[in-house]
């Protein structure tokens, strides 16, 4: 299995900025897709945005216009690029790979990273 070290989390006030990264230990763009994800207290894990192998994104809809993912496959890296941040972003935030293509579906290729908190306040 590969490792995910994500960082970039902090606190920002909203309209604010952040760019968060996932550092893998092996390639994670093999898989049909990456993905960050978000967990805040209460919630179930959801996924927030993905690219594919073939480089195309999709967001949720609260973040959609907002949120960019983006990748690095030299650098087994892929980032989220958050702009115009709200009080409900804030959460903790990973990276992995989704089994299905399925938005909804929660199951992942690898084992969960540590995350990388992220606190809007408003």
């Amino acid at each position: 299995q590969v490792q995910l070290v994500e960082s970039g989390g902090g606190l920002v006030q909203a309209g604010g900025s952040l760019r968060l990264s996932c550092a893998a230990s092996g390639s994670i763009f093999t898989s049909n897709y990456v993905g960050w994800y978000r967990q805040t207290p209460g919630k179930q894990r959801e996924l927030v945005a993905r690219i594919s192998r073939g480089g195309s994104t999709a967001y949720a809809d609260a973040v959609k216009g907002r949120f960019t993912i983006s990748r690095d496959n030299a650098k087994n890296t892929v980032y989220l690029q958050m702009n115009n941040m709200k009080a409900e972003d804030t959460g903790v935030y990973y990276c992995n790979n989704p089994v299905s293509p399925l938005w909804t579906s929660i199951g992942v290729r690898n084992a969960w990273g540590q995350g990388t908190q992220v606190t809007v306040s408003s």
